[in-house]
């Protein structure tokens, strides 16, 4: 259960845009835990909460920006954007690797895994047709933070894509490492206090939907979304842009690195 409430980025008669916890299901699991709607009854009351409909989906570990409709007529006129490859879509990775580059394009189909059903691969033959494209923002070392912009949804698509290219999520337990990053593991001076253990910078997934951007409309309501990143992301940016070898001059773009943690958008 999120320990604050869930973050209500804007709603109208219409709509309702959320930044979602990591951790929280966007539908309800085979062991019956709670979903993203039911935290929003106890926020918003079950007479809102009991209309919301999804529009579109993030994976339970996965953070950031979801739209939701409040009525059915809103549903299928977003649900349609999404299907139409109308809404633009901005994802902030940490991933572990070398970055081959400054940005690179990915279109490679996935197919569910012939060994585990539930996770997905590169389809050898046969496929749902899958791009993502990426940008270096900023280069730590051993891990880099990364912009992705997904021109398709497909399920894991930007974990199961960055992976085939030696970029895997920095933590992702389903396609590559569960172990925590530590402060250690970059600032070259570390020491601790005699019997005190250290605590890791992150241990969730390493990837947060951090910009939605949806067909304007006619009226006050904005186009652009933005999910500011949660205290453990925003902090482990901090710390590795503070001790990687190359300080704040590892981002591409220095401007970059204020942006983010501001939450303003790209």
């Amino acid at each position: 259960m999120p320990k604050a409430a869930i973050e209500i980025i804007y709603q109208d008669d219409d709509i309702l845009v959320v930044n979602k916890p990591a951790g929280v299901p966007v539908t309800r699991d085979r062991k019956g835990a709670c979903q993203l709607i039911d935290f929003l009854a106890g926020q918003l009351g079950t007479q809102i909460s009991s209309r919301l409909r999804l529009v579109h989906r993030l994976d339970k570990d996965t953070s950031g920006v979801m739209l939701l409709a409040k009525n059915v007529e809103a549903q299928t006129k977003f649900s349609g954007y999404f299907e139409r490859k109308l809404v633009k879509k901005i994802y902030l990775a940490i991933v572990a690797g070398i970055v081959p580059g400054r940005q690179g394009a990915i279109n490679a189909s996935l197919t569910h895994s012939r060994k585990n059903p539930a996770l997905m691969c590169i389809a050898r033959k046969k496929g749902k047709a899958a791009i993502s494209n990426w940008q270096l923002l900023a280069d730590f070392g051993p891990v880099a933070l990364l912009v992705v912009r997904p021109l398709t949804g497909r399920t894991h698509q930007i974990r199961v894509h960055l992976t085939s290219i030696g970029l895997p999520l920095a933590i992702d337990p389903l396609y590559g490492s569960n172990s925590p990053l530590f402060l250690s593991d970059f600032k070259s001076v570390y020491r601790l206090g005699k019997f005190q253990a250290e605590k890791p910078l992150i241990e969730r997934l390493t990837l947060h939907a951090y910009q939605l951007i949806v067909p304007a409309e006619a009226g006050n309501r904005p186009s652009c979304f933005v999910a500011r990143l949660d205290k453990k992301f925003a902090a482990c940016i901090k710390m590795l842009t503070k001790y990687n070898s190359k300080g704040p001059d590892a981002f591409v773009n220095s401007g970059d690195y204020s942006k983010i943690l501001s939450g303003d958008r790209f």
